[in-house]
């Protein structure tokens, strides 16, 4: 369970990284082109993640790009709003049932740091009550990739490694609603 909470707020952390849909569509600026640590910190019982991901300017458009569907099938609202510090962002998503509303205020710069602070309820699922959960993504630009790294790769902990272009066959694994 405290896997799964991790995991819902990465994701809601991430989504709130996507380009809103609308007729005034806020974006979110690239990241610099190189290796990236992002710190995952949900507060309370569940432990610290910390990941790295190597990209390039092509890369976070094109996960913006593949991801973007898929937000706009899962989510019924994604609103973005430039602030005088960063940006906040606005959602409502649903998936297997568990329907998540999320609130993402993004601080800093996409060239060296960045931090994003979500707020999220979520309600549905297997135990069906709603719940409240807090996390932040601090993450910094930490030099040049990797010899054996490629852009979209991702260090996860415990050394697994995945690649966001492999995120549009994930896409295929959810549920229509």
């Amino acid at each position: 369970m405290r896997r799964l909470l991790l995991v819902s707020c990465s994701v809601a952390g991430l989504l709130a990284l996507l380009p809103a849909s609308g007729a005034v569509a806020v974006e979110l600026p690239m990241r610099k082109a190189g290796l990236w640590e992002m710190k995952v910190l949900s507060g309370g019982s569940v432990p610290e993640m910390t990941m790295q991901q190597c990209t390039d300017a092509t890369t976070d458009k094109d996960m913006s790009t593949a991801m973007a569907p898929m937000a706009k099938e899962i989510c019924s609202k994604q609103d973005i709003q430039k602030t005088a510090t960063g940006y906040v962002t606005d959602s409502v998503c649903g998936i297997s049932g568990i329907t998540v509303k999320s609130r993402a205020e993004i601080t800093g710069d996409f060239n060296s740091a960045y931090t994003v602070k979500t707020s999220s309820q979520s309600e549905g699922g297997l135990a069906g009550a709603a719940r409240d959960s807090n996390s932040t993504i601090e993450a910094k630009w930490v030099g040049a990739c990797k010899a054996d790294q490629k852009p979209g790769d991702i260090i996860m902990p415990g050394g697994m490694k995945m690649n966001v272009k492999d995120m549009e066959k994930m896409k295929a694994l959810i549920p229509k609603k």
